[in-house]
Parts: structure tokens; C-alpha cells; sequence
């Protein structure tokens, strides 16, 4: 019986209650046959694994200032980082890592690709995300409409990219925010290939309507978002989730993309230097 790849989930929301965690143990379990999961919790406890153990990496959403840290937890992270991108320039044996939300802003920020500023109000529901040119092809986006439905929940913002940068690493943009033609700001930045290995997405892929809302009747929550953006956007919100082609349809296709891909690349990097 072959052994069954090793994932690293990086826990990113430290301590803070959540949905994302339950819907990345549940979309990995899918995979159960051929992957094990081992959860590290890094900002609570500067948990992190080592880059020997594992192939494939699967890092969280969370709360707070992507820009900011205590100088323990953060450096580890930006040094894992740091590592999974160097071995994989430096090693045929590929290491794999899709980034999530608040750590697809970190990861943004420290390799200098664009500007991470806070955003002028929060972003919260069910919102369209639209691929660019090269995310048309992209092989995470596979069997993605244009454009798809996701799950965003932000107080940050990904903008203005520096394009030198983004050609020193042969990194491209691969999925923006809708066009808001009522307002003058700059679309925000989605979705980023860093490298053939690793991906990041600003909104949340692993969310699943059930979950989503439920969180989303609680009755603070309820109230937050009719007294941010009225009733009706409230109840449109509601309507989104439960349609088959919006977040369960995203749900079902991005990180399982992301997983089923890395799992068949690495099995064959491994029958090659075998």
C-alpha cells in the first residue's frame, strides 16, 4: 500500500473561532485515501512544520493585520515561506502550498508583489470574482465559470502590483474583484500564481453554503450586515448561498483542483526518482 501524502494546514486565525478550519478538514477528507493532515497552529503557538516532513501546504484565513506580528510567529512563517520557495528552485521533488485570504496577504507582502492597504469599509457576502487572462487557463480555476462565486471576508486589500517584481519571479494575476463602476477605487487583486507550486486566493474557496449560513444567521451577524448594507442586500446574500452554481460550486472545485493536481504531480516526481 502506498504512503499516503502528508498535509500541513497552517492554522492562521489564532484562537479566533471560525468556519474555515472545519471546511479545510472536511475538503482534505475527500482526499483521505491518498493524503494525512497535520493542522500547525502558528500564530497562537509559532507552530510550524518542518519543510522536510511535508509536500503539500494548505494555509489559512484569519483575523487581524496581515502586516503586522509579534517577531516570533510571523518570522517562522516568512522563513517557511522563504524555504518552499527555494527548494523548490533548487530540488526536483516539488513542494506544493495554496494560500488563503490573510495569508495570501502576508505571503503577497513579503514577496513585494503589490501593496497590502486597508480597505476604506469591510468586504463580507457573496461576491463574483473575475479571472484575468492568464487565470482563463489557470488549472485551479478548472471547471470555474467567468465569473464564479466566492465567499469574501476582508478589511485589507491587495493593490497596486509592481510589475518588475511580478516579472523577477514569473508570478501572475490571475483573478481580480468585480468592477464597481459607481466608485473610483482600483480593483483589488484575487488571486495570484506565485510559481508553478504555489497559488494564493483573497477570498475563501474552502467555504460551504451550510456553514456560511448558518454563520450568517446568528443574530449579531444578521444584524451587523443589515446595519452595514441594508435588508435587501442581507437577504440577496442568503438567496446566493443556497443556488448550486455559486459557493457550493466553488466549494467543490478550487481546493479540490489545487489538491487533486499537487497529488498527481507529486506521485509522479516521486516514480521518477525513485
Amino acid at each position: 500500500m502506498q504512503e499516503k501524502i502528508k498535509v500541513a494546514v497552517l492554522d492562521m486565525y489564532n484562537g479566533k473561532a471560525n468556519q474555515g478550519m472545519r471546511c479545510i478538514h472536511d475538503i482534505v477528507g475527500r482526499f483521505a485515501d491518498e493524503l494525512s493532515l497535520e493542522v500547525f497552529d502558528v500564530r497562537q503557538n509559532a507552530d510550524v512544520p518542518n519543510i522536510e516532513d511535508f509536500n503539500l501546504y494548505i494555509s489559512s484565513g484569519g483575523p487581524g493585520n496581515p502586516l503586522e506580528g509579534d517577531g516570533i510567529w510571523d518570522k517562522k512563517y516568512y522563513q517557511l515561506i522563504d524555504d518552499i520557495w527555494v527548494w523548490n528552485q533548487t530540488n526536483e521533488r516539488k513542494k506544493y502550498i495554496l494560500f488563503i485570504c490573510h495569508s495570501f496577504q502576508m505571503a503577497v507582502n513579503h514577496f513585494g508583489l503589490a501593496n497590502v492597504t486597508r480597505r476604506k469599509s469591510t468586504s463580507f457576502g457573496v461576491m463574483t470574482i473575475h479571472k484575468t487572462e492568464s487565470g482563463m487557463t489557470d488549472p485551479i480555476f478548472e471547471g470555474l465559470d467567468n465569473p464564479f462565486w466566492a465567499i469574501d471576508s476582508r478589511d485589507y486589500q491587495v493593490v497596486q502590483p509592481h510589475q518588475k517584481k511580478f516579472r523577477e519571479m514569473d508570478a501572475e494575476i490571475i483573478a481580480l474583484e468585480k468592477i464597481r463602476n459607481h466608485v473610483e477605487y482600483e480593483r483589488a487583486i484575487m488571486a495570484i500564481r506565485f510559481s508553478p507550486e504555489m497559488v494564493g486566493t483573497q477570498f475563501h474557496p474552502e467555504a460551504d453554503p451550510v456553514g456560511f449560513l448558518s454563520h450568517l444567521k446568528k443574530h449579531e451577524v444578521r444584524d451587523e450586515i443589515i446595519a452595514l448594507r441594508g435588508k435587501s442586500r442581507y437577504l440577496a446574500m442568503l438567496e446566493h448561498i443556497v443556488e448550486e452554481h455559486t459557493i457550493y460550486k466553488t466549494n467543490e472545485t478550487l481546493i479540490p483542483n489545487f489538491l487533486s493536481q499537487s497529488i498527481q504531480f507529486i506521485k509522479e516526481q516521486q516514480a521518477i526518482l525513485q
